[in-house]
């Protein structure tokens, strides 16, 4: 006898539906992507750190050129969902309280990878160059390494720049955003 498996592919709209029913709750560390729910690492006191950092530094260089979003969902199709540890938003006078960013609204995408670096370059870069998200920062912690991800083609970025302890990264839609990086490290 012949046991076939099926998965059953959720869609954005069974994920709300599961939230408001509570099988998903707010405390739940988890993404939907094309269709599966992942569930995220905990997040360490390094990785809360520099997110707090960069919420800072990015929310005094970006002003009023675009909205810093940490750790809140992006909706990259019918299918895939993710959070994101650190979005730039294009300005939208309801601050995205109608509808959710869609990757036309996104400037940057960053991740920091404490312990998510092959499931963020892995499963994550895939989608967002796959929805035309214009550029991804991986910031490897344990490397001391910000990976610049730009020109999306399909499901890869064509371009990779890496940007070593000591050195700047400038994001290529916002010039505003210059950091340094021993200001994270």
């Amino acid at each position: 006898m012949t046991i076939t498996r099926t998965r059953h592919q959720f869609t954005v709209h069974d994920y709300t539906l599961m939230r408001q029913a509570g099988i998903l709750t707010e405390d739940d560390r988890v993404e939907l992507l094309d269709g599966e729910i992942y569930v995220m690492s905990p997040i360490g006191p390094l990785h809360v750190g520099i997110v707090n950092k960069l919420n800072r530094l990015l929310s005094l260089l970006v002003g009023t050129a675009g909205i810093v979003s940490i750790q809140n969902p992006i909706r990259l199709s019918d299918y895939s969902e993710p959070q994101p540890d650190i979005a730039i938003l294009s300005p939208r006078d309801d601050f995205y309280t109608r509808a959710l960013a869609t990757p036309d609204d996104v400037l940057l995408v960053i991740e920091i990878a404490d312990s998510s670096i092959e499931y963020d370059r892995d499963e994550k870069l895939p989608r967002y160059a796959r929805s035309g998200i214009s550029e991804v920062w991986i910031i490897d912690v344990h490397k001391l390494v910000i990976e610049q991800y730009t020109q999306p083609v399909q499901n890869e970025y064509t371009q990779l720049h890496k940007v070593l302890r000591g050195n700047m990264i400038t994001a290529t839609m916002l010039p505003e955003v210059q950091l340094h990086t021993h200001d994270l490290f």
